[in-house]
């Protein structure tokens, strides 16, 4: 027993009190886009990028569709691209996504009042893969460890769309997943909401056009907050899920 306590004790406080106030180093954010001007002609972006999520005139990124690959970054010759290591990207607005210059930043999560008051201290999510690659999974299940702890804010994670509030998307939506996600979400009780997490979920990239994928549930179904990222970091969604429900830290 005491060697256990000891144990404790030398590994610290592991939480992470304030996730709006985190620093974490090595993490690539929110691309920058520097007021530098483009070299005439030049498109070096557009070509690196493997998703499609940069447009000129003027230089814009959706990152719905970015990957956070960084390709762009060193492939740009006015060295107009950069990445920070801000995770608080979530939004209420699919357009949201998209920076620029001018709009350095993605539109703040907008706070529901409706359901600050339905779900502020109790939020039950009922996670679905449909046809993910396992790198958002992986980070909705951290949600729930020593450092992130969204439990303690009343969010958990839950085994049966019977006990849950909301839905978390990743995936592109395969074929093979499409009804089975329409049976997760009927199985759910009114009132739901839907998070899309992770660039896949959010406009299919980089799979999106493949017959392989079905995303009419999206069409039916408009999330009411998107998390970016491939993966996202945790705290981009525990973040975007405070700000939704107005729980400060």
């Amino acid at each position: 027993m005491f060697k256990s306590i000891a144990v404790r004790v030398s590994q610290g406080t592991q939480y992470i009190k304030d996730p709006r106030k985190a620093n974490p180093v090595g993490f690539r954010g929110r691309p920058v886009i520097g007021e530098t001007a483009c070299k005439t002609g030049c498109e070096a972006c557009i070509a690196s990028c493997p998703t499609e999520a940069i447009r000129l005139d003027p230089v814009q990124i959706d990152l719905g569709r970015c990957v956070m690959c960084g390709d762009c970054a060193p492939a740009c010759p006015t060295g107009k691209l950069t990445y920070t290591n801000d995770f608080q990207l979530a939004c209420t607005d699919r357009v949201g996504l998209t920076i620029s210059a001018s709009r350095s930043m993605p539109d703040p999560v907008k706070v529901s009042e409706a359901l600050r008051k339905r779900f502020g201290r109790s939020l039950k999510l009922r996670s679905v893969s449909a046809g993910g690659c396992n790198g958002c999974e992986l980070e909705v299940n951290a949600l729930t460890n020593v450092n992130f702890d969204i439990g303690r804010y009343g969010i958990d994670i839950v085994a049966s769309p019977r006990h849950a509030d909301g839905l978390v998307l990743t995936g592109p939506i395969t074929r093979n997943m499409a009804e089975a996600l329409q049976l997760c979400w009927d199985g759910m009780p009114d009132p739901k909401l839907v998070i899309a997490v992770g660039a896949c979920a959010i406009s299919g990239s980089p799979f999106e056009g493949s017959p392989a994928v079905e995303r009419s549930f999206l069409e039916r179904f408009k999330p009411t907050l998107y998390v970016p990222g491939c993966p996202p970091h945790p705290l981009t969604f525990v973040c975007g899920v405070l700000d939704l429900l107005g729980i400060t830290t």
